[in-house]
């Protein structure tokens, strides 16, 4: 009888083990809602970089160069980057409900909204989203921005050191992440 609890318990964790994968790939936003906007943006950008173009794209860079070292550092812990940028003519070419189904899969418990800045004035907004992991490692950050005429989604999944990440903004298709540590006056 102990040998064969001892083979389900053994059993279990497998199963376990083998389920994590799986949930693991749930964390990526299905984004395809935003499609619909493409025919009626004047620009838009879609880059899709899993983990082996993350890897190709790193091969090229220079260890010797001390910046390309910081994005190689950074890069190597990531599991895939998704962006989508689609700039309009007019305003009101998009909607917020056009968000919705991104905001709904950020409600899930692995995510949690760090940051929530609207701009009335400027009609600007942005909302940045950390994916939740064990321990101090983030796992990944979704980010929304809106604006009149734009609107972006962008999604990094796997261990991200905060400091390298905006050394790292304006490269692989990343917008420029603007962050300061100085307070403004």
């Amino acid at each position: 009888m102990k040998s064969v609890i001892t083979k389900s318990l053994r059993l279990t964790g497998l199963l376990i083990l083998l389920a994590l994968p799986a949930q693991a790939q749930d964390i990526r936003l299905h984004l395809e809602s935003l499609d619909k906007l493409e025919s009626r943006a004047s620009d838009s950008i879609d880059v899709m970089l899993d983990g082996s173009l993350l890897r190709l794209a790193v091969s090229y860079l220079k260890d010797s160069d001390p910046e390309d070292r910081v994005i190689k550092e950074l890069v190597l812990g990531l599991k895939a980057i998704y962006v989508k940028v689609y700039a309009f003519d007019q305003a009101g070419a998009y909607s917020a409900a056009d968000l919705d189904a991104v905001r709904s899969q950020l409600r899930a418990p692995s995510w949690s909204r760090m940051v929530n800045v609207k701009s009335k004035k400027d009609g600007e907004n942005l909302e940045v989203y950390m994916l939740k992991t064990t321990g101090d490692q983030i796992g990944g950050l979704t980010v929304l921005t809106t604006e009149d005429k734009e609107l972006a989604v962008i999604q990094i999944l796997g261990t991200i050191d905060l400091e390298k990440l905006i050394k790292l903004s304006g490269k692989l298709g990343i917008p420029n992440i603007e962050i300061s540590k100085e307070p403004k006056e």
